[in-house]
């Protein structure tokens, strides 16, 4: 856990050490990350934002290829969601089966979400394909559930893409401009937790919103 944390914290340094070590090879590992975290549902925690803000920083000072890096990573943003969206797809109308609502389980994966969720994926699913790249965790988990509720194919495959190119261009080009810029280089581990913490405040705000509706019906 400690050596995961200083990991996150000091990923621009690490990353720098990694393509010392280990050449080219970093370019697989960078693409290994991207596509575990968005095609894997069971990995969520991996460093997605700041990995590639870090990798941006590091093409900057000639270490990495800017557009290998930029070509490599979108391929993996959007094949993992391709295939988290695939697993969704076979597995989730299975998983979502219970039409009750006993016990913590049945509640939480009861078919009454899963209609729910196919509603707002036919109103709303390329907004949140595409939104939900920059949100850690729920970047992991919207394929996942748009292959559950039946999210149309075409419709996916299209807002995939799309946000694959978004995410990865905004996240290490902003490296690429910024990262080696000395106030930032020099506090990338508060540059880390900044861009986690700006990445949830969409989720804060949605909850708060929620929550004001709520209370005046």
């Amino acid at each position: 856990m400690e050596y995961a944390l200083d990991l996150f914290l000091n990923l621009d340094v690490h990353l720098a050490e990694f393509v010392a070590q280990y050449g080219v090879w970093v370019y697989a590992m960078l693409f290994a990350i991207i596509f575990i975290e968005t095609g894997l549902v069971i990995w969520p925690f991996l460093p997605g934002d700041s990995l590639l803000f870090a990798a941006g920083a590091l093409a900057a000072t000639g270490v990495l290829d800017i557009y290998l890096v930029a070509v490599l990573l979108i391929a993996a943003a959007v094949a993992g969601d391709a295939l988290n969206y695939s697993i969704g797809r076979y597995v989730g109308p299975k998983v979502f089966s219970a039409h009750d609502y006993r016990g913590f389980m049945h509640r939480l994966l009861n078919r009454d979400h899963l209609d729910k969720a196919h509603a707002f994926f036919e109103k709303h699913g390329g907004m949140a394909v595409v939104s939900g790249r920059f949100v850690p965790i729920v970047r992991t988990f919207v394929p996942f559930v748009a292959g559950a509720a039946s999210m149309n194919a075409s419709q996916f495959v299209f807002y995939n893409v799309i946000g694959g190119i978004v995410w990865v261009t905004v996240c290490a080009g902003a490296g690429y401009l910024f990262g080696n810029v000395p106030i930032i280089k020099d506090n990338f581990s508060l540059v880390a937790i900044g861009i986690v913490f700006v990445s949830v405040l969409p989720i804060v705000f949605e909850y708060l919103k929620h929550r004001r509706s709520a209370a005046r019906s």
